[in-house]
Formats: structure tokens, sequence, C-alpha cells
């Protein structure tokens, strides 16, 4: 696997996504390069979902840029993102990884079996991917996501529903790909988990980016009320 940290950085400026009168994402700037993780936290509806969607390149701006390798307008193709609850193909695990293979010119059956090995899934490549626990699945997900090799790996609260077991192999597999180079960008509503993973964290809240630190800084020294509000868990307005 290799990340070409040529493509990086990848920068949302005064990035706005509005549906009728709402705003979804309210002038955005940020800018994710390679390093470590990028932790994106906040309430139900912040826009942490929305920011992610748009950074793939599945989502067009109402208004602002994102810039990608310098380059407005640029493929995704060195971009790759994993949601919540993944849909599984109807085919074994192998034939998931294959699929994701299926446009690259590597060696199908010694890829899928490294990225198995990746994501702690080795010798399981012929069972039916539906049939697979919910961890499990979602380490399948993102085995199928790295075989674009791509520079960076956008997570959408992988681990909100699974247990505990679950969320350490997920979030081992995070640190895992991060030492290797892939630039990871992770929504989550777990603060041990943002503390465990973020080299920085990005607070948002009603669509605005209220506050972006290194992580160790964020929590020891907030330095916004909002910030200060959503660390001791309260209720943001």
């Amino acid at each position: 696997m290799r990340a070409p940290f040529s493509d990086l950085p990848l920068v949302l400026t005064e990035a706005t996504i509005a549906a009728g009168p709402v705003t979804i994402l309210d002038k955005v700037s940020l800018m994710f390069d390679a390093g470590p993780p990028t932790l994106l936290v906040g309430p139900n509806g912040s826009g942490k979902t929305t920011l992610l969607r748009a950074a793939m390149g599945l989502l067009p701006l109402t208004s602002g840029r994102i810039s990608w390798g310098g380059r407005d307008n640029a493929s995704p193709a060195r971009r790759a993102i994993v949601f919540q609850r993944p849909v599984m193909l109807r085919r074994s695990a192998a034939a998931n990884i294959g699929y994701a293979l299926a446009a690259t010119d590597t060696p199908h059956a010694q890829r899928i079996d490294e990225l198995l090995a990746l994501v702690g899934l080795a010798g399981m490549g012929n069972r039916p991917a539906r049939r697979l626990s919910g961890g499990e699945q979602q380490r399948l997900a993102l085995a199928r996501a790295l075989a674009r090799d791509p520079a960076i790996l956008f997570l959408d609260e992988p681990t909100a529903s699974l247990d505990p077991a679950s969320t350490k192999a997920i979030e081992d597999i995070v640190r895992d790909v991060a030492a290797r180079g892939v630039k990871v960008v992770m929504s989550t509503h777990d603060l041990g988990q943002a503390r465990r993973l973020g080299g920085d964290v990005a607070l948002l809240h009603r669509g605005r980016l209220i506050e972006h630190a290194p992580a160790e800084e964020f929590f020891a020294q907030p330095r916004t009320k909002e910030a200060r509000d959503f660390i001791a868990g309260e209720l943001l307005v």
C-alpha cells in the first residue's frame, strides 16, 4: 500500500452546502494533509457526515471550493470512504474485495490475501460477506476501501454500532493504516476514541467549524466555550 503525498493536501475553503433555507455546512475551511488521523467530533446534525461526503466528492458545494493536491475539481480516484453501515455485496468476502480491485492492474489473489490479513480476516475469504458479524463486515468494508490504494481514507463513525472488542479491532486497523502513510479522516461521537486516535481534532456544530487543534491541546486547553461544553458533556446550543 502506498499513499501518494503529492495528492495531498485536500483543502476545503469556505465550503458551504445549503438545502433551500437550511445551511448544512457553513463556510468551513479545513485542510487535510499527510500525518496522523484527523478526528471530526460534534453533536448529531453538526455536519460531520456532510463534510466527509463533500470532501469525497459525493456532494457538490453550494459555494466555496475544494482542492485536491492543489487542483480544483480533481478526480476522487485516490480517495475512499467507509460508512457507518456499509453495504455488503451478495458474494464472498474475497469477491467483495475483488470487485473493488476490478479497475486496477494488481494481481487480485495476492492483493486480496494481503488486504484480508491487514484487517484481521485472513482465512475468511470464502465466507459469504453478509453472514459475517457486524464488526467483521466493517473490517471487510475497510479492506474494500483500501483496495483503492487511497491517499486519504474517510471513515464515517465506523465503530458506532460495534462492541468494545470490534471497536478496538477497527482502531488498531486505523493506526496501522495511518502508520503506512494513508491520511485518515474519521468522524466519531466517542471522545475517548478521539483522544486515542486523533493527531488533531475538529469540532463542528450547526455546520460550522468551531475549533481545530492538535488532540492534546484540544482536550487539555480548549479555546472556545462550545469545545469546553462539548468535552464536559454539556448540550451545545
